[in-house]
């Protein structure tokens, strides 16, 4: 059905339903002589008169009742369902699919998770844990978590944490056996933890900045993993120096078992986004879930 023919008929069965068309009119939201022409165009589209005017009242004819008879009942079936979608609206509905890194999810996202599905419970969110970089509208994912600084400029993307910064930290029993480094190059002659990462093309370069110079070194050691996790475990375990985010290194540095080396060098890095196409139509779930991740200092 064409959106004029859709128009007209609504027109003609407001008309019918009120037996009036400056009632019917005002109810439109449109003047009395808009409406009897829209009215008249369909008339004269059917070939049959619909309704009947006189001075004092409006009725169908025998086509027009015909007629009102047969689509009221289907305009009435829209109406139900426009309200039922906007039912959906207002409690929203549906999967959210994300992709993240491992410390985002805990640090960022987990916090914020719980209260998000108890304030929705129409949602579901489905978090898929990957510390590399993918493609998030080829893997169907609705957004994908990653640092500021790494988003391509195609992307919508909204902070959804703070700032933080990588550290280098060891054991007390460590550094008792060997002296802490002094600068970022003196890492060459310790024991570290390497990270593997598919983003890094390889093992990930430590990287430091002080007074505008930054370095990015290569470290060796035993102990390599691909989950920032088992790197902060290993540390703490006394497999060697870690090179970690502050944020999850912070609670073995405050009851002593990690301590800080080269604190000076260690950089700030910009905080986590949330990154999703900019062609992308927010569904309403969507939307909630943006502003319940939203970073609001």
């Amino acid at each position: 059905m064409a959106r004029d023919e859709f128009s007209e008929l609504r027109a003609f069965i407001a008309v019918a339903n009120d037996s009036s068309f400056t009632k019917a009119a005002a109810k439109l939201g449109v003047s009395t002589s808009a409406l009897s022409h829209t009215i008249r165009g369909l008339e004269e589209r059917l070939g049959l008169r619909l309704l009947t005017r006189t001075t004092r009242s409006v009725s169908t004819t025998e086509a027009g009742e015909r007629l009102y008879r047969s689509v009221a009942t289907h305009f009435d079936q829209i109406r139900t369902e426009i309200d039922a979608l906007s039912e959906l609206r207002d409690k929203p509905s549906g999967t959210i699919r994300i992709s993240s890194a491992i410390h985002a999810m805990e640090m960022v996202l987990r916090p914020k998770l719980a209260t998000f599905l108890t304030e929705f419970p129409d949602i579901s969110v489905e978090v898929s844990i990957n510390d590399g970089f993918i493609d998030i509208v080829g893997e169907h994912f609705d957004a994908g978590v990653r640092l500021g600084e790494s988003i391509s400029k195609d992307m919508i993307a909204v902070r959804i944490g703070p700032d933080w910064r990588f550290i280098v930290v060891g054991t007390p029993d460590y550094f008792a056996r060997r002296s802490p480094p002094e600068h970022p190059g003196d890492l060459t002659n310790h024991q570290c933890i390497n990270l593997r990462m598919a983003s890094a093309g390889g093992l990930y370069a430590w990287e430091f900045e002080k007074d505008g110079r930054e370095l990015e070194i290569r470290v060796a050691g035993q102990a390599i993993f691909d989950s920032i996790f088992p790197v902060l475990h290993a540390a703490v375990d006394n497999l060697g120096l870690a090179y970690v985010p502050e944020d999850l290194a912070r609670p073995y540095i405050d009851d002593g078992r990690l301590q800080v080396v080269l604190n000076d060098w260690c950089p700030v890095v910009q905080g986590y986004h949330l990154y999703y196409p900019n062609r992308r139509l927010a569904s309403p779930a969507f939307a909630m879930f943006l502003e319940a991740m939203r970073y609001r200092p």
